[in-house]
């Protein structure tokens, strides 16, 4: 499994072209689709990215575990609520030019309120695109509840 891993901010140009950093693109290299599937952020102001080959992966065990259950019904039909529909409904193939870089789609820019310049940001088995001034906020108060929360588990 690819972990992506650190921080980097990279221009967007005016037709929402952006250059994937050469580590995160290292780390796809083995997968057959050359380029990524990203989707608008559930849980925060962002793109979430990651390979193609983890999304074949999360919708392998979906699968199983409604063929597991003997819920075919579910199996043949779906779910209005299920998390992996929706994920794929929300999902872009956005795949890599001859220069390591991909095109975000106006809905997705629109989003995460993308323009001029993004950050990407390692998550492990995925990758987050942010606008820089946002993810600086984030993380300074990330670190500052981690700190506190160590402190606190040291002192008791």
């Amino acid at each position: 499994m690819t972990s992506f891993l650190s921080t980097f901010v990279n221009k967007i140009d005016s037709k929402g072209r952006v250059s994937v950093p050469a580590p995160f693109r290292a780390c796809l290299a083995a997968e057959t689709y050359q380029g990524v599937i990203a989707y608008s952020s559930l849980t925060d102001p962002a793109i979430d990215a990651f390979g193609r080959s983890v999304l074949e992966e999360l919708n392998r065990r979906s699968l199983s575990r409604n063929l597991d259950a003997g819920d075919f019904e579910r199996t043949l039909l779906g779910s209005a609520d299920s998390l992996m529909e929706t994920v794929m409904a929300l999902a872009f193939e956005l795949p890599f030019d001859g220069q390591g870089r991909v095109i975000l789609p106006p809905a997705l820019l629109e989003a995460a309120g993308l323009n001029g310049h993004v950050t990407f940001v390692g998550r492990g088995s995925k990758f987050q695109i942010w606008s820089p001034s946002t993810f600086e906020q984030h993380q300074r108060d990330a670190v500052t509840k981690l700190k506190q929360k160590l402190n606190q588990d040291l002192n008791q």
